[in-house]
């Protein structure tokens, strides 16, 4: 039997395992072609799987149209939730561009090659015309809810573009300096943006009002909302509350305050600390000890019911800080299967399904690869566990999580609830290693292999990992 086994391992390990609002600002009142979709609720966010979509990169064309397409290829992957980047027209005015510059000061031929920020909004109840009408935007939405995957939208709370029109209607929306001038965000390099003024109650309202407009009128299902700590909470406690009133939104906050996730605020924050770590232990900076230091600050800190984004890319990342081969080497495997394995629900960025390797453009067109791999194929088996196995639930009722006594530089753990039980085992090591799997009958879900295991210890190659379901 020990010969068996032993096989078995050899086979299946592999190395990467205001003024009041007027009705007139809203315009083109087609008829709404939004599908009716059970509400989001908690149960479904157990198992949810989120898509980053970057409408200007997902495609050559940069529409909503070409991204619909491909809705159903999210599904395949597990996605319940799309995340639309900011799908709002952008300012002319401080438009961003390479280098910290703005386009005017490049030569007026290659200003239009400069599309700006995305988070430079001049409107935030109307359609970016680079990505199409409101009516495509409404096909998009119609087309996820047929798909079963809810729609949340990037929302800009702490600032605007400088062509917005509360700008010239409102300046005292705005921060000023002494003065009097409009300013950007303290602290930040935001020069494209007009930094907001939380003091002021009229602006709260209008931006309340704009949100609830894509809520009651656009039938979006909640929204991801940028730098969300640096918006006072009590905004959000009137906002969600408000949001909440006409639908059960769900609200993910771009953030890891867990303030911010109390009561009836929202329901996810970005797990930053974890993302930064795993970029370390790719890096041999960090180790399985700091994991588990991380994974004990998260239960102090976090209340049982808190969810957080685990992620091993994203916009920023992606563009700002690099690639996931830039930042992870060619460990991309075993980070993207922890993502899924720690608590919480896992991210999947526009192009990273396609194992994307290149820096996307952040104010200029560009476009992601669509070739699927053997990374696509990861993904998806990872999507279809997280969407069935209640031992991988992430959300307000997460499954448990016990680590396991195992080797140097070894991670195990445990997932369980009601009868399911999966165990991860990695090796976070340049150096083979040895590793002892708790007695049981196992299913090797990657390799489909089922075993017999005893408890004798095995052999592990550097940065292998599985995914073991207990039988």
């Amino acid at each position: 039997m020990k010969k068996l086994i032993f096989t078995f391992f050899a086979i299946a390990l592999f190395a990467s395992c205001k003024e009041e609002k007027k009705e007139t600002k809203i315009v083109e009142d087609e008829p709404k072609t939004s599908v009716e979709i059970e509400p989001i609720s908690d149960e479904i966010l157990e198992t949810a799987v989120i898509y980053e979509a970057n409408i200007r990169q997902y495609s050559p064309e940069g529409t909503f149209d070409e991204f619909t397409k491909d809705i159903p290829t999210l599904k395949e992957l597990g996605v319940k939730v799309i995340w639309l980047m900011p799908v709002f027209p952008i300012s002319e005015t401080k438009r961003k561009a390479e280098g910290g510059k703005f386009a005017s000061e490049f030569p007026e031929e290659e200003q239009a090659k400069y599309l700006g920020s995305y988070y430079a909004v001049t409107d935030f109840t109307k359609i970016n015309p680079e990505f199409g009408t409101k009516e495509d935007f409404r096909k998009l939405v119609k087309t996820a809810h047929e798909n079963g995957i809810y729609v949340i939208l990037d929302w800009v709370p702490n600032h605007t573009g400088w062509d917005h029109e509360w700008l010239k209607n409102h300046p005292d929306y705005y921060t000023q300096n002494k003065d009097g001038e409009v300013v950007h965000p303290e602290g930040t390099d935001w020069t494209d943006v007009a930094d907001l003024n939380y003091d002021n109650q009229d602006m709260r309202k209008e931006m309340i009002e704009d949100m609830l407009y894509w809520v009651k009128d656009e039938g979006v299902d909640g929204f991801r909302c940028d730098v969300a700590g640096s918006v006072p909470v009590d905004f959000w406690e009137t906002a969600i509350s408000k949001l909440r009133s006409e639908k059960n939104v769900f609200m993910l906050a771009e953030a890891w305050e867990p303030e911010l996730l109390k009561g009836e605020l929202f329901d996810m924050a970005y797990a930053w600390n974890g993302h930064h770590l795993m970029n370390g232990m790719a890096k041999d900076e960090k180790t399985t000890q700091d994991f588990d230091e991380y994974m004990a600050k998260v239960s102090t800190d976090y209340e049982a019911d808190d969810i957080l984004m685990n992620f091993v890319t994203n916009h920023d990342e992606n563009s700002w800080n690099g690639t996931i081969k830039e930042r992870m080497g060619d460990k991309k495997d075993i980070f993207t299967a922890l993502e899924y394995m720690m608590p919480g629900m896992p991210l999947i960025y526009s192009g990273q399904e396609y194992d994307m390797a290149h820096r996307l453009k952040f104010f200029e067109k560009d476009s992601i690869p669509k070739t699927k791999g053997e990374y696509f194929n990861l993904l998806k088996k990872l999507g279809e566990l997280k969407n069935t196995n209640p031992a991988l639930n992430g959300g307000k009722n997460a499954a448990d999580y016990k680590r396991l006594e195992s080797e140097t530089d070894i991670l195990m753990f445990e997932r369980s609830k009601g009868d399911e039980t999966i165990l991860f085992v990695g090796n976070f090591s340049n150096e083979g290693n040895k590793i002892t799997i708790p007695k049981g009958v196992y299913l090797d879900y990657i390799t489909n292999n089922k075993a017999i295991l005893s408890g004798d210890a095995f052999d592990i190659k550097p940065w292998a990992f599985h995914i073991l379901i207990k039988q």
